[in-house]
């Protein structure tokens, strides 16, 4: 019984050292609602990526890469249907800045992985914000750890909220 239990403790506290990765929106992105003004330019936006907070990103990794969907919009609803921006990273934790929306000129060694899927007046060359004219669509993002080989190392989505 004594070694059942010491072993379970073991395991226990080896899987809480491991809780992998987490990310938290910034403000003003609260994941509920898209914050006024961060939609597309077709309905009056300046949109940028929201900025984030990530934390326990695994050792080897170089780069988050985020993928943002519109989840209520089946062609861009996965794989950065509206686009998928990489972060360069060091150490355990960063500080994702925002980003502008609908470039692919971007600051501070940011780097468009892939522009949006979208087509015609909603073509972008790299992140498309919020553009369902308030429908109450849902966007996400789904933040990867990638290490210098391309594997992804940790992987979490998150909701960016409702427009």
């Amino acid at each position: 019984m004594f070694r059942s239990l010491t072993t379970f403790a073991f395991l226990l506290s080896a899987g809480m050292a491991q809780a992998g990765m987490t990310v938290d929106l910034l403000p003003p992105w609260d994941g509920k609602k898209i914050p006024k003004g961060q939609h597309c330019q077709l309905q009056g936006g300046k949109g940028a990526t929201p900025p984030m907070q990530v934390a326990g990103i695994p050792e080897g990794t170089v780069m988050l890469v985020v993928q943002y969907n519109d989840k209520s919009y089946k062609p861009l609803s996965s794989k950065g249907g509206h686009g998928t921006i990489g972060y360069p990273v060091k150490g355990a934790s960063a500080k994702l800045p925002a980003v502008p929306g609908m470039t692919a000129k971007l600051p501070g060694g940011v780097r468009v992985v892939a522009p949006a899927r979208s087509t015609g007046e909603y073509a972008s060359k790299g992140y498309l914000p919020p553009c369902s004219g308030g429908r109450g669509n849902t966007y996400e993002a789904v933040v990867q750890a990638v290490g210098a080989d391309g594997k992804v190392l940790d992987r979490v989505k998150l909701k960016i909220g409702r427009y």
